[in-house]
């Protein structure tokens, strides 16, 4: 089990970018998936990144080639790098934890991308 807490949502203007960053309580050297999820109004939540313990990542279909996924094991730190973004990439933005026991989520963190 880990706690997580999402930073660096904001408001952006189209074509912009934005970096989130996931802080876990522990380790998260040995979960076996660090993802990203996100949830507009009036939809479901959706699978946006994810990034394993050997290192594989995959994206969805909408945002790949300008989201970009990674971690920092020392800093127990999951990031998001989002470019060239869209309106419809506001949402609110949940980082989660992965494993046999389960997931953990964090609060989330809102994104709005607007002129």
């Amino acid at each position: 089990q880990v706690q997580l807490v999402e930073s660096g949502g904001g408001l952006v203007q189209p074509g912009g970018s934005l970096r989130l960053s996931c802080a876990a309580s522990r380790s998260i050297r040995d979960i076996y998936l660090m993802a990203w999820y996100r949830q507009a109004p009036g939809k479901q939540r959706e699978l946006v990144a994810g990034i394993t313990v050997g290192g594989s990542t995959d994206y969805a279909d909408s945002v790949k080639g300008r989201f970009t996924i990674s971690r920092d094991n020392a800093k127990n730190t999951v990031y998001l790098q989002m470019n060239s973004l869209k309106p419809e990439d506001t949402a609110v933005y949940y980082c989660a934890g992965v494993g046999v026991r389960g997931a953990d989520w964090g609060p989330g963190t809102q994104v709005t991308v607007s002129s």
